[in-house]
């Protein structure tokens, strides 16, 4: 019986998960690690407090099982830049969240240079803060890191397997599709990128395959229990998502709702054109070469606006109240919530757009609040998706959810109503951390195709529409004039 280890590195802590042949969960471990905020727009983590928080859930979770694994798998919070010390394996400066707005000012530079066009073309992004090649640049420039032979620069999944193996430097291509240095159709980095970027290609990692062998754990991982265990499958957070719900035909779709929320689109095997208002990345690629591309919306803030609930407001103790306390009224009674704390992704990609709420009045209470910041996941999505059909010629007709969001009814009934599909949730919820799992079991034979990972997804529960087209469109229009008031306000 066969047992895969997911490590899953996210925006807010790291969870470990074991899984069985039947892609049964059999056991996890969860640590959170702290987030920075030096200044207004900026979002950091240290890289240690990562890799500390990587070893804690593995030294819990490896001993509880029964069986000693046959392979682990990566997956990670997308486009957060970190830089180290190859040499002695330190960080150089705290990682750069994907959420962090300081380079707004380096991509206008860029824009106002030329090269989005260029851009667009080779790695299917936008010239946006989100990604993490003006992050390198800032470190480079102003972080006080120094270009060298010893300089290593990666995202976090590269962080955690140069941890893990004890210096194997490597990626794949999903995570290389989310940095703006990395040519998607020609699948590899490419040099007039990084020049129009300012940063060099050398420290960047090598670019493996999502689902193969990147390399053996150390001794010292775990406490020894993995020494020699393979590394081999990695993938971007939402491209392991897509993985993990088996969306393995072009036109399945899937909205992740975490930190942010991500709808992905499995569009096939060809390398798209670019789309306006979307962006395009690798989903996967497998041993065999077979690739796989997505079409993609980001959302940046979803469930952190329900931290900040919690944190900021104390309208909340915990998450878990946000469902109850949202569903304890019938609608908002009008207000709208845009949640533009790091500006506004997909579809409109403002950096300077900032959250707002609108329609107040002395009526509101906590709960309408709440309601407010449930039911923009909803409209946000909505925004992706209408652009997502437009621009590739096909129209989702069913959403498959996961993330932690996802176990709220409340949630998923709003979204049918307002896409007028049905909305899927899978039984097995930890879908990014599962498709980590399958890329990983995938390339050391514990499954043998697509197909039989695709017969272990299981439905948990289905919703649809409740209201009218009408309806969902009366309250889609007050969302869509909130939005318009957020955008650009941080240039008044």
């Amino acid at each position: 019986m066969p047992v895969v280890i997911a490590i899953d590195a996210g925006t807010t802590g790291v969870r470990s998960l074991a899984v069985d042949h039947h892609g049964t969960p059999l056991g996890w471990a969860y640590r959170e690690f702290a987030q920075h905020f030096p200044r207004p727009g900026w979002v950091e983590h240290d890289p240690l407090e990562i890799w500390s928080a990587v070893e804690g859930t593995l030294a819990e979770l490896v001993p509880s099982l029964d069986e000693a694994p046959a392979a682990v798998g990566i997956t990670n919070q997308r486009e957060t830049a970190v830089a180290w010390d190859r040499r002695t394996g330190k960080p150089l400066h705290r990682a750069i969240v994907w959420q962090d707005r300081r380079t707004a000012a380096r991509c206008d530079e860029l824009r106002d240079a030329g090269w989005l066009a260029m851009v667009r073309e080779r790695t299917g992004l936008v010239l946006d803060p989100y990604f993490s090649a003006t992050k390198f640049h800032w470190l480079i420039t102003q972080g006080g890191v120094k270009v060298g032979p010893d300089l290593a620069l990666g995202t976090v999944d590269s962080w955690v397997l140069w941890n893990l193996t004890g210096g194997v430097h490597a990626t794949d291509p999903s995570n290389a599709s989310r940095t703006l240095l990395y040519d998607i159709c020609r699948r590899g980095w490419g040099a007039e990128l990084g020049e129009a970027m300012g940063v060099p290609l050398d420290p960047l990692p090598q670019v493996l395959p999502s689902s193969g062998r990147f390399g053996l754990c150390a001794r010292g991982v775990a406490g020894g229990a993995l020494a020699g265990t393979p590394v081999s499958g990695i993938a971007g957070d939402q491209q392991a998502a897509l993985f993990g719900q088996a969306c393995f035909e072009p036109g399945m779709t899937k909205n992740t709702y975490g930190t942010g929320s991500f709808v992905l689109m499995n569009v096939g095997a060809t390398c798209p054109d670019p789309v306006e208002g979307l962006l395009t990345s690798v989903a996967w690629e497998l041993a065999s070469g077979e690739v796989a591309y997505a079409l993609e919306g980001a959302i940046f803030v979803t469930g952190a606006a329900i931290q900040w609930l919690r944190d900021g407001l104390g309208v909340i103790a915990s998450a878990a109240e946000t469902g109850p306390l949202a569903a304890s009224v019938p609608d908002s009674e009008g207000v709208y919530l845009v949640p533009a704390f790091a500006g506004l992704g997909s579809p409109w990609w403002d950096p300077y757009a900032r959250g707002l709420v609108v329609g107040l009045t002395r009526g509101t209470g906590r709960a309408h609040l709440a309601r407010a910041v449930v039911e923009a996941m909803a409209y946000q999505t909505r925004d992706v998706v209408e652009a997502m059909g437009e621009a590739s010629g096909r129209q989702v007709t069913a959403l498959r959810a996961d993330g932690g969001a996802s176990v709220m009814d409340l949630l998923l009934q709003l979204q049918a109503d307002q896409l007028q599909v049905p909305v899927a949730r899978p039984r097995v919820q930890e879908t990014t951390a599962l498709g980590a799992a399958y890329l990983a079991g995938l390339a050391e034979g514990v499954w043998g195709s697509l197909d039989e990972l695709a017969s272990h997804w299981a439905l948990d529960a289905e919703f649809t529409p409740h209201v009218s087209q009408a309806g969902a469109d009366t309250r889609h229009a007050g969302w869509r004039r909130a939005v318009e008031r957020s955008r650009g306000w941080a240039r008044s």
